[in-house]
């Protein structure tokens, strides 16, 4: 993984108050992290940096596409993704980042990288399952549905009426109040 020296943000020259920075983000990023789920990416974040005597509050929003395939028919189609994160950035004697919401850095540090924050908040800001919005509303035609529903299992009359016998004597139990 190679450093982001775009998402480092300097802050040792700002003024105490809130500074809003924005980038832009595309597959290249995710490829530093060799990150490879993603056909391609269009996604915007803003950064507002609060900047206090004694700590940094980084409130990051994020807002965009991503090009998955469908884990049912490996489409690829845009899934639309929203992601915020609120991270404190706190001062002490060495580096800690052990906590996903506090961000200790050394003393003598002047500017702080998000990058590995931004990447964590968009990977999981992606539904664990992909669905191409055409299988959903019926609208997509492929082979793969075409397969799938030819294997589905057809219900018959038979199974619909034949009773479980394992089940009789507790649907007894639900009658016998």
């Amino acid at each position: 993984m190679m450093k982001q020296k775009e998402f480092s943000i300097p802050f040792s020259g700002l003024k105490q108050g809130k500074h809003e920075f924005k980038y832009s983000i595309d597959k290249k990023f995710f490829e530093s992290f060799e990150y490879d789920e993603f056909n391609g990416a269009d996604i915007d974040l803003a950064v507002i940096l609060n900047k206090t005597g004694t700590m940094l509050e980084l409130d990051m929003r994020a807002s965009g596409l991503v090009n998955v395939d469908c884990d049912l028919t490996r489409e690829p189609f845009d899934q639309e993704i929203e992601a915020k994160l609120e991270l404190v950035v706190k001062f002490g004697d060495e580096f800690n980042d052990e906590d996903d919401e506090l961000l200790i850095i050394p003393h003598g540090e002047h500017q702080v990288n998000i990058a590995q924050y931004v990447y964590e908040m968009l990977v999981l800001a992606v539904p664990q399952k992909r669905i191409h919005p055409g299988v959903v509303d019926g609208t997509l035609k492929s082979e793969a549905l075409e397969k799938l529903a030819a294997l589905q299992p057809k219900e018959t009359k038979e199974n619909k009426d034949e009773n479980d016998p394992r089940w009789d004597t507790l649907k007894k139990l639900l009658t016998d109040k």
